[in-house]
């Protein structure tokens, strides 16, 4: 598998309802994400409501989106499950279709160690033959990858990546510090992040607004690695605003930010904002606030 860098979007997963995949919308979401010049799609995480969804339609999912990307991006598939045999099935099922890697993040439920975890990851690993991106994401998995079992872990030749959404940007660094090795890319989650991880090192992201704005984040990417910091900072103040205004609330909790994300993607055309339980739609209010917002804005931040 070639190196996997740049702007690699957790795609939104277009629903109708909770069994059906909204088919047009999905076919015109991953359209918009490539015609904005994303370098990947990262399916079936936390934006793309993975833990939400039934096994068949994840199925499903996953061999409708390698046939229409058809081999022009690399496409990553989130495997994290409370069940190891289902990770390995969804690891080998993605390698079937098409895939060009799996991601994997700690198993949440049991409150397990680092001792526990990192037997986890080895086992799962051993299991794999589809390259591997690990996960890094405490805040919903309750539970941090120590840099000392990264360490080990990244030594594999199946690992070929990490994505970091700890939002710790001194565990970032020392990240960044061991990563030696040419074919092993470092990216980050939170796209607040996005410009000062890529100027110290880091070899891009996996931001969720790249699902509505995907050429603005690859703008910012660009520029970042060209050391074109005032274009950068430009791009970054665009994506801040971004986030102020369409992830803000407190309403529905985590869910702030996919049915932001959806309700964006439905006023653009591009697909349904039905979102899977146990999470909510966007209040009216805030739909209303939503889409004055990218009526006023969406032009300027996609230049």
């Amino acid at each position: 598998m070639n190196y996997i860098n740049g702007i690699i979007p957790p795609m939104v997963t277009p629903l109708l309802d909770e069994d059906t995949l909204d088919l047009t919308g999905l076919d015109k979401l991953i359209n918009h994400l490539i015609e904005g010049g994303v370098d990947g799609l990262f399916i079936l995480g936390t934006t793309g409501e993975g833990p939400s969804l039934n096994y068949s339609l994840r199925n499903e999912l996953i061999k409708r989106v390698c046939e229409r990307v058809d081999n022009r991006v690399p496409v990553l598939v989130g495997i994290t499950d409370s069940s190891y045999r289902e990770s390995i099935n969804m690891a080998n099922k993605s390698k079937e279709l098409g895939a060009q890697a799996v991601v994997i993040a700690p198993p949440y439920y049991f409150n397990i160690n680092q001792s526990e975890l990192n037997y986890y990851f080895n086992k799962l690993i051993d299991e794999f033959s589809i390259p591997v991106f690990l996960y890094n994401q405490p805040s919903l998995t309750k539970i941090n990858i120590e840099l000392e079992i990264l360490k080990e872990l990244v030594d594999r030749p199946e690992v070929v990546g990490f994505k970091d959404s700890s939002a710790d940007m001194i565990y970032f660094n020392n990240v960044n510090r061991f990563k030696n090795r040419t074919h092993f890319s470092l990216l980050v989650g939170p796209e607040q992040l996005l410009m000062e991880t890529i100027i110290m090192g880091g070899d891009g992201g996996i931001p969720g607004g790249a699902n509505m704005f995907p050429d603005l984040y690859v703008n910012l990417y660009k520029a970042a690695k060209n050391n074109d910091v005032k274009s950068a900072l430009k791009f970054h103040n665009e994506i801040m605003k971004i986030c102020s205004v369409i992830y803000s609330g407190s309403d529905y909790g985590s869910s702030n930010v996919i049915n932001g994300i959806k309700y964006v993607l439905h006023c653009l055309g591009i697909c349904s904002d039905y979102i899977a339980k146990p999470l909510k739609k966007i209040s009216a209010e805030k739909a209303t606030i939503i889409k004055k917002f990218i009526e006023e804005n969406h032009v300027i931040v996609n230049k």
